[in-house]
């Protein structure tokens, strides 16, 4: 059992394109989404279609919670706050209530998906350090729950202590602890403008973080064509 672990589509077709030929090449049989399937970038209704059509697993992300109802965002900077509204306008009353169905975290065969954070995950915390991953161990009953949220791939473990640090591929050890970033498919943040998403071989116990290029410029094109901030577009290119 092979599953395909994505994260932080944002809307983006094209790096979303991409990831799925590469997942068909490792020979994935499953997929999970950790949620943010919208926002940001300029082709969110293709990418719910996408996403819906293929049946996965699929928890709630910040963006896919505000863009599915009418609430404020105080807590969005504007370049957010801009999409999330024009996102609002671009997806069906159907989209959104599929949406707002989303749980915030779920169990999938043998591990945990979650957006955000365990200990809260309707609260969207951060965790880009070893004492906020402690929190969420705190609540994780699986050897293994991947997250999103934060688009920089990190693995955090714990036996005794929690360690944590970027990852290429390794192999999960009994009686230890996995909260494992996959990255962002849609617009990476830790300086590598590759998509990014996880092959999670079950059987063998490895955990794979996968970088792919894509067509960035036709993205940041479809970003600009929509009348999205510029901000948004320019990004992609420095994945940050």
């Amino acid at each position: 059992m092979k599953f395909a672990i994505i994260a932080d589509i944002h809307a983006n077709l094209e790096a979303f394109q991409v990831v799925l030929e590469d997942i068909k090449q490792q020979k994935c049989t499953h997929y999970a989404s950790l949620g943010d399937v919208v926002g940001y970038n300029a082709n969110p209704k293709e990418c719910l279609d996408i996403v819906r059509q293929m049946g996965m697993p699929v928890v709630k992300g910040n963006h896919d919670d505000y863009c599915s109802s009418d609430e404020a965002l105080d807590g969005f900077n504007p370049a957010a706050a801009e999409a999330v509204n024009w996102t609002r306008k671009q997806i069906t009353e159907d989209d959104r209530q599929w949406l707002r169905d989303l749980k915030y975290q779920r169990m999938v065969t043998s591990f945990t998906i979650v957006h955000a954070t365990l200990d809260a995950p309707q609260r969207w915390g951060y965790v880009f350090d070893k004492l906020a991953a402690a929190a969420s161990f705190t609540y994780q009953n699986t050897p293994v729950c991947f997250f999103g949220h934060t688009h920089m791939p990190v693995a955090f473990m714990r036996d005794s202590v929690v360690r944590g640090g970027t990852y290429s591929k390794f192999k999960v050890e009994a009686g230890k602890k996995y909260f494992v970033n996959v990255g962002a498919v849609g617009q990476p943040r830790d300086n590598n403008p590759k998509a990014a998403y996880v092959v999670y071989d079950v059987y063998e116990g490895t955990i794979e973080l996968r970088r792919l290029e894509y067509d960035i410029a036709t993205a940041q094109k479809k970003i600009l064509a929509a009348g999205l901030p510029e901000r948004l577009a320019e990004r992609l290119a420095y994945g940050r």
